[in-house]
């Protein structure tokens, strides 16, 4: 009987060490499970600051875009504002009324050619200003996207 109630012992010993040992276990797995709820926070926040960024930026590409359209545009004379109408046409009647002689008409085209000069200079200008800020705005979408690669690598090592 005393070997019965050792080995009674014995085993009850023994599943008491297995019930601690699973305990022990399963307060580990929490503790992961936790730290990887953490994590995975973590980088939902980062995801989402980023894709605000991302909102942000395109909004604002979009309204320098849509700005720089308007000014091509008005560049161009493509502005209703500046589109010849019926005044306007009556403006350049009046004005060539005015030109009663040869000198004056060789005035008026001296003036007219200056001005033609200074509006090809301004249009060289704002085309190669919008080059700048194309290359510009390309380098900085380059460099966000690679920025944005180098996070991701460091977040998967």
């Amino acid at each position: 009987m005393a070997e019965s109630s050792e080995l009674g012992q014995h085993l009850t010993q023994q599943w008491l060490t297995e019930i601690q040992t699973l305990k022990q276990q399963l307060i580990e797995q929490q503790q992961e499970r936790n730290a990887a709820w953490e994590s995975a926070e973590k980088w939902r926040k980062l995801y989402n600051t980023e894709a605000e960024q991302r909102r942000t930026d395109t909004d604002f590409f979009r309204q320098t875009i849509a700005s720089l359209k308007a000014e091509i545009q008005q560049l161009k004379g493509i502005d209703g504002q500046t589109l010849p109408d019926a005044t306007t046409s009556v403006g350049v009647q009046q004005e060539l009324a005015q030109i009663r002689t040869v000198e004056d008409l060789k005035a008026k085209l001296v003036e007219v050619i200056k001005e033609r000069d200074r509006l090809r200079q301004a249009l060289k200008t704002e085309q190669e200003n919008h080059a700048q800020t194309r290359k510009s705005l390309t380098t900085a979408l380059g460099d966000a996207i690679d920025s944005l690669a180098k996070e991701r690598g460091r977040g998967g090592e």
